[in-house]
Order: C-alpha cells, then structure tokens, then sequence
C-alpha cells in the first residue's frame, strides 16, 4: 500500500509522525510525506533547509517532501502567516501531483488548514482521507483568546466543519474529542474512533540518574502558552526554603524566555532550564525525576486534549503530579500514577510535591503508571489500529 502522509510538522522537529511514519516502512508500507519547512519549536527556519536545500530527502526509508513555508517566529502575525504559508504550499503540491498513493493521511495538528491538501489530493485521485485529530479546531482557537462570537471565530468554524466532514475517517486521540465533533461540528459518529498517542520506544528503557538527598521533578515539551509552566515556576518559589527540592525544565517554545524571566524575577535558585534536546537525549533526563510534571492553561478546551508527554511518562514508568483539568486528570486518577490538582493551582501543586516526597507509594505509582501504558497506550496497539483502519480504507 502507498500512502500519502499530510502534516505541516516533521523530523527534526519533535513531533511523533516521524516515528508513526518510519513504523509504517518497517512493515511494508510505501510512505509519502508532505510537510513544511523545520522551523518549531524555534521559530526560524533551519539553516540547513533554507534557500530550497533538502527540499526532498529520505529519511529512514521515509520520502518527505518539504514545501515553503515561513517560520512560525514569535509573534501571532507570524504564526498567522506560517500557517496559511504551509496551507497554500502544500495544497499547490498535492494538486500538480502525478504520483498515486491508495489512502491520505493527515496527522492534524494545529492548524487544521492542513488538511486541505489532503481534500485537494482526495478531490482529484478519488481517494480516502484518515484525519488523525490531535488538536481540535476550531475550538483551540478560544484558548489563544479569540472570542466565539468574533468573525473569525465563525470563519474557522466553518472550515474546520468542512475539513473534518471531508475525511473519510476521523481518529481523536482524546475521547473528550468525540463529543465536540459529533455535537458542534455534526461529524458522523461512526467515522470516529479512538486512537491515544503511545510513546517513543526509547522512553521504555530504564535510565536512572539519581542525585543525592535531593527530589527532582522534571517537566519535559514545548513552553508555550498552553502548558503552563509558570505553574511550576510559582510552585518553585512556594517550595523555595525546601532545600531538597529542585525543579527541571527541559524544552523550548514561546514561552521559555518569560518563564526564564520570571524565575529571575523571583530569585529562584531550585529552577533549572536545559532548552530543547534531541529525543535519543530525553530518557536521561526522564531518569533524572522522582516524579514528572505535567501542566496545562485552565482552559475547557485545553482540558479535552490528552498531552502526548503524558503517554511518555507512563512508558518511562514515572509517577506524575500534575495541575490539569480533564482527561488527563482522568487519566493519572484511574492509573493511580500519582497526583493532581486543578489547572495553574500552583499553591496546591505545592502541596502535592511536599504530599508526594513524604509518600511510601512512590514505587507502586511508579508500577502503576508502567503497567497502564501497557494496557492502554502501547505502540503495538496503536499501529494495529491506525493499519486496520488505513486497509480498510484502501478497499
């Protein structure tokens, strides 16, 4: 089977399709991917991709095929700007395309215009599209502060209902998501199904780097707005006079430079920050942790997404302390992985770190989370399903 993958994000940028992708060659599939220019989370392009270099490459068995695109940078006219960019690009591409590929899919992330690619391929080869939702649209837009009754509100509502209503099949990898589909945007509810994100391989294997006396608390993805991370900042400064307890931030995004800013601002000396790292890198830092954090903007919508890092902390076998709302809240509940508190609660996060370093089940939430990954989350499961669903739609 050919298929023809649709995602503005791909290898190097830190993003799980490639490693979807590269599955998919390991079992016999001939993959296609049309994506943009590496430029997240940072914001500028690479300089090894720019001025039309590794326009197409093959990596790990891969075909990716990269079109323009401008870098996300820092401000919301820029994002405005890469978005549409990837959108037109790709669409462009995908219409002059000769090459025939049997099923589209498209791993939509945010933006959902990414899919229009895909509906421009599907329009003119007769071909069916598997939209894989991992950002729900146009809901996430109420999180970056557009109001529901703006014009552009109404616009993307309407686009979104068209891109999701053109694919063939709609996975959500949160079943919060299901809901919002069907009753907002009148998606069929036979079209959906249930796909959770697993974790990298490398995440399963033990890495422990234990520092002395100390509990380390590690919190590892992108710092943008949505995540929150000076939830945890505040929570440092809560815990200051706690010696014994020291706080990671391992990664990068829009938001690392304030958080940075605000730990100086607050004298903080139980903070430390190691910037974005290669994925091959991240289970050391994972060994690191007593336990991981996670962190999400009070946000109804937010709080309907199931952060993949989430996943990446069961594999690792970490118990988590979070400050989220929920299906993740749900989800550490029901594995009994660890605790939580109500989103940006940073006094009561606090509260939780101090609970958990006293706690005589560290072992057993550490057990727990391990063995709910396995039963839930594992990549094994997921492939199974993302290739019976692309094999039934070859038919």
């Amino acid at each position: 089977m050919r298929i023809l993958v649709i995602c503005q994000y791909y290898y190097p940028e830190p993003f799980r399709i490639s490693d979807i992708c590269e599955e998919l060659v390991k079992n016999g599939y001939d993959v296609t991917v049309i994506t943009g220019l590496p430029n997240y989370p940072e914001g500028k392009v690479l300089s090894e991709y720019r001025y039309r270099k590794k326009r197409i490459e093959i990596i790990n068995g891969v075909k990716v095929v990269r079109c323009f695109e401008i870098g996300r940078g820092r401000r919301k006219f820029m994002l405005f700007l890469n978005y549409f960019s990837y959108a037109l690009s790709a669409s462009i591409k995908t219409l002059f395309m000769k090459e025939k590929y049997d099923v589209v899919l498209v791993n939509q992330l945010s933006p959902v215009m990414m899919g229009l690619p895909a509906i421009i391929y599907k329009k003119k080869h007769k071909k069916k599209i598997l939209l894989y939702c991992l950002d729900l649209w146009p809901a996430s837009l109420t999180a970056g502060g557009i109001n529901e009754h703006s014009v552009i509100y109404k616009l993307f509502h309407a686009i979104s209902k068209w891109i999701y209503q053109s694919a063939d099949y709609v996975a959500v990898s949160s079943v919060m998501f299901s809901d919002y589909l069907k009753n907002t945007l009148g998606i069929n509810q036979e079209t959906i199904f249930h796909l959770p994100q697993y974790a990298e391989s490398l995440f399963l294997e033990e890495s422990e780097v234990k520092l002395d006396n100390k509990f380390n608390f590690v919190f590892a993805g992108n710092i943008g707005d949505m995540q929150s991370v000076d939830t945890i900042i505040r929570t440092a400064n809560e815990l200051r006079n706690h010696l014994n307890i020291i706080f990671h931030i391992v990664g990068d995004g829009s938001r690392l430079e304030a958080c940075k800013a605000l730990c100086n601002e607050l004298n903080l000396q139980n903070v430390f920050f190691y910037g974005r790292k290669p994925l091959s890198e991240m289970p050391m830092y994972y060994g690191l942790a007593d336990a991981m954090l996670i962190t999400l903007k009070d946000d109804q919508t937010i709080s309907s997404t199931l952060p993949g890092k989430l996943q990446s902390y069961m594999a690792a076998g970490k118990p988590i302390i979070g400050a989220i709302n929920g299906e993740a809240k749900q989800v550490i509940y029901e594995a009994q992985c660890g605790f939580c508190c109500e989103a940006e609660d940073y006094e009561q996060l606090g509260k939780l770190i101090l609970a958990f370093c006293k706690s005589s089940k560290k072992e057993q939430m550490a057990k727990n989370s391990y063995d709910y990954y396995r039963k839930h989350f594992s990549k094994e499961k997921f492939m199974s399903v993302l290739e019976e669903a692309l094999v039934k739609m070859e038919v």
